[in-house]
């Protein structure tokens, strides 16, 4: 399957890695109801496959302030992940946590933030253990960094591993909880060339 790539993935194989996507999701927000106690609802996941210089404008543009939370992976698959949440989101997501009233903007505390690795820990590394059993492939991701900056300046740290990894993103959007105080995550998998095919070949997905 080494002939497998992004740029020759047809409808099958999108739809495959739109599922994982889907799958992946569920399962974080399962893990954030357990962590938060309490029901979490999530809308259907929007899963698309974009060119890495396209993600900032998705993110609100490269001055847009976020929260991003990032990740090596090693193992049979190689690339990196990163959680994404725009400010408002993260504030309603801390909030949510520490049993605060919804829809406080004040600057994060140091506790705000330890909750909010803690966040991302978890919804990351939910995601990354559900592709692993969807696949049956070791999966070893590395200790999440955390970083409010402009989306630019985050999507920066991996944009100087392209010469490892790649120029195409498999972003997967979703939203938790309720009405306006609705969370919205962007989870951003950047596997290397190779891991696409080893992805789908492993799912019995052949070219």
């Amino acid at each position: 399957m080494d002939n497998i790539n992004i740029d020759t993935l047809d409808n099958i194989h999108l739809d495959v890695l739109k599922e994982i996507g889907n799958i992946g999701a569920g399962n974080a927000t399962t893990a954030l109801s357990q962590m938060i106690n309490k029901k979490v609802d999530m809308s259907v996941p929007k899963v698309r496959i974009l060119e890495f210089k396209e993600l900032s404008d998705i993110l609100g543009g490269a001055e847009n302030q976020v929260v991003g939370i990032l990740l090596a992976v090693e193992g049979e698959i190689k690339g990196m992940m990163m959680f994404v949440l725009e400010t408002t989101s993260a504030h309603n997501l801390v909030n949510l946590l520490m049993g605060k009233a919804l829809n406080t903007f004040e600057e994060f505390s140091e506790m705000d933030l330890s909750a909010l690795q803690e966040i991302g820990n978890i919804i990351t590394g939910a995601y990354l253990s559900s592709l692993s059993s969807l696949t049956n492939l070791r999966i070893h991701p590395s200790v999440p960094h955390m970083a409010i900056d402009m989306a630019g300046a985050i999507l920066s740290v991996p944009a100087i591993e392209f010469g490892k990894i790649g120029d195409k993103a498999l972003l997967i959007q979703t939203g938790f909880g309720e009405g306006e105080h609705k969370v919205f995550g962007n989870f951003i998998l950047i596997p290397d060339v190779k891991s696409y095919g080893t992805i789908l070949t492993s799912l019995g997905i052949t070219a």
